[in-house]
């Protein structure tokens, strides 16, 4: 049996009942795994986030080591930076659309600093000056490979959080 609560509203000076139904189990069900698959779609971007800066820092010590010409290290880095910035850049659309607002506000900082750099036109790297800039080159990615670690490790947290039975809180 159905149970419906009554909510007394007041419409246009009318009054009228409203029936509310409670949220079945298939319906809880399906906003879980709905909010499973939102995580776990988060952790996929955040892996590939990290997979295309590690890779930049791959080709800046391999330029480092003097393995790779500084043509071919810029090229390959210049390759990979607007597919980070527009995946860091939906990453934040998405957070924003499904109404996880801290994800957002933590991820924003990254996405403002990507902005910046691209309205500067500062995001490329010179092939001229990659030796002058190799170790603040090397400083800034680590620092984005920490920066995105540490959101991996919340999105982590919340994708197990949501993937534990509502009995087992």
């Amino acid at each position: 049996m159905k149970e419906t609560w009554f909510v007394n509203l007041e419409f246009r000076s009318k009054r009228g009942y409203v029936y509310i139904e409670r949220p079945t189990a298939s319906k809880k069900k399906k906003r879980k795994m709905g909010e499973i698959l939102t995580w776990l779609l988060f952790f996929f971007i955040l892996i590939a986030l990290l997979v295309v800066v590690i890779y930049q820092l791959m080709c800046l010590a391999d330029l480092e080591f003097d393995y790779i010409n500084p043509y071919d290290s810029a090229s390959r880095i210049n390759f990979v930076i607007l597919p980070e910035f527009i995946t860091h850049g939906v990453l934040c659309l998405i957070y924003l659309f499904t109404g996880h607002w801290v994800m957002f506000l933590l991820a924003l900082p990254y996405l403002c600093y990507n902005v910046r750099l691209y309205t500067r036109n500062q995001h490329l790297v010179d092939v001229t000056e990659i030796f002058n800039q190799l170790n603040w080159e090397k400083k800034q990615r680590l620092f984005k490979l920490g920066y995105l670690v540490f959101l991996l490790f919340i999105t982590l947290f919340w994708l197990i959080y949501n993937a534990m039975d509502d009995d087992e809180m």
